[in-house]
């Protein structure tokens, strides 16, 4: 009877862990709104939090991922094309990070959790734009995924440009304006890594060591990018409080090693739009955390924003959901031979991708369905 429970235990933690994984995954990302707010009123700028944060994240990765490959470092080789991959992949996580801390602090930590459910959408419609998404109008889910996004677009508008009960009143500032042209930005930003991160698990299929790689980039990125957008660049980098320590150690351990780490792996193992799926849930939590922590002043434009881009966000995963004939988002390699490198660690990428599917099979290995 004990081994029956300890049999049936380990099958439902191996059926519900991607789900448990990613409610983890949005828990972290409200709870480093928190801490952000924390850290930017004691005195530290954004882009020096996101680099502090990703370099911590780089480390604590790193580590991890020594201690678990028996301390070799074999399996982090990577090859010049999947390295070009990680860079700008990076690159944009760096970005995006940046555009939306500065927007969570010039509007509110709702309104900037809530227009991260922007990012389904949007990545329908740069895919479509370059050529990685067929749309066919006389499709419903084409047309789905293109009314969704559009719904999207117009509740981040709500969201920036009504605030209270006059549209573009005095309730409106300037800074609630670009705070949400931030968020805007952090949105195209995510969708740019999230359809990256196709041809990456399939290039590079070890979530642990991929996310060690891209928070080390973008840490890298980060201090660049601090050299051109702030001044005093060497006094930017020293704490003001002893307060500011748990604020980035939170966020580099939690919010972006741990996040990153199982956002990567649930996109192997359930695939992109399973992950998506739950990007509403941290809105949620931000909004009850802010309003209750931060005594955030909640608004009808806010409120009603964050509904639309919830509502348009599902039409566009119906769009993209079972949508293996007639809509995929693909990964077209003009040369399979080429593509994997001596020394890089994965497989050829098949000339098409669904979103919908797992790139790794139920037990954890390759699908081999995939591979050339």
């Amino acid at each position: 009877m004990a081994g029956a429970g300890g049999g049936g235990w380990r099958s439902w933690a191996e059926r519900y862990k991607p789900g448990v994984a990613m409610v983890l995954v949005q828990l972290f990302y409200s709870l480093v709104d928190m801490a952000l707010k924390t850290a930017y009123g004691l005195g530290m700028r954004p882009i020096v939090f996101v680099a502090y944060r990703q370099g911590i994240a780089a480390a604590a990765l790193f580590l991890g991922s020594l201690a678990t490959r028996g301390f070799t470092l074999r399996p982090m080789a990577v090859g010049s094309r999947a390295f070009a991959l990680l860079f700008v992949a990076s690159l944009a996580t760096a970005t995006g990070q940046y555009c939306y801390f500065m927007g969570l602090h010039l509007a509110s930590p709702s309104m900037a959790r809530a227009t991260t459910n922007l990012a389904p959408g949007i990545t329908f419609a740069i895919a479509a734009v370059i050529g990685l998404e067929k749309v066919d109008l006389r499709s419903s889910r084409s047309i789905a995924k293109i009314v969704g996004t559009i719904v999207c677009l117009a509740g981040a508008m709500l969201m920036a440009f009504f605030k209270g009960p006059k549209l573009l009143g005095a309730l409106v500032t300037d800074d609630w304006v670009i705070g949400g042209m931030y968020l805007m930005g952090n949105a195209i930003c995510f969708s740019i890594w999230y359809i990256l991160q196709v041809p990456i698990c399939k290039y590079y299929l070890d979530p642990l060591s991929l996310a060690t790689w891209m928070c080390f980039l973008a840490t890298l990125q980060c201090m660049v990018m601090a050299f051109f957008l702030e001044e005093n660049y060497l006094q930017i980098w020293k704490l003001a409080s002893i307060w500011e320590l748990p604020c980035i150690l939170y966020g580099g351990v939690f919010a972006s090693g741990a996040n990153f780490f199982m956002q990567s792996w649930c996109i192997a193992v359930k695939g992109p739009l399973y992950s998506a799926i739950f990007t509403p849930l941290s809105a949620v939590i931000t909004t009850i955390l802010s309003t209750l922590f931060l005594h955030e002043e909640l608004h009808i434009g806010s409120v009603l924003g964050a509904i639309t881009i919830i509502f348009g966000l599902y039409v566009v995963l119906w769009g993209k959901a079972d949508d293996v004939k007639s809509e995929r988002l693909a990964i077209r390699c003009t040369d399979p031979e080429s593509i994997v490198e001596q020394d890089s660690i994965g497989v050829k990428i098949e000339s098409e991708t669904n979103l919908s599917e797992p790139l790794l099979s139920e037990n954890g290995s390759l699908d081999t369905s995939t591979c050339q």
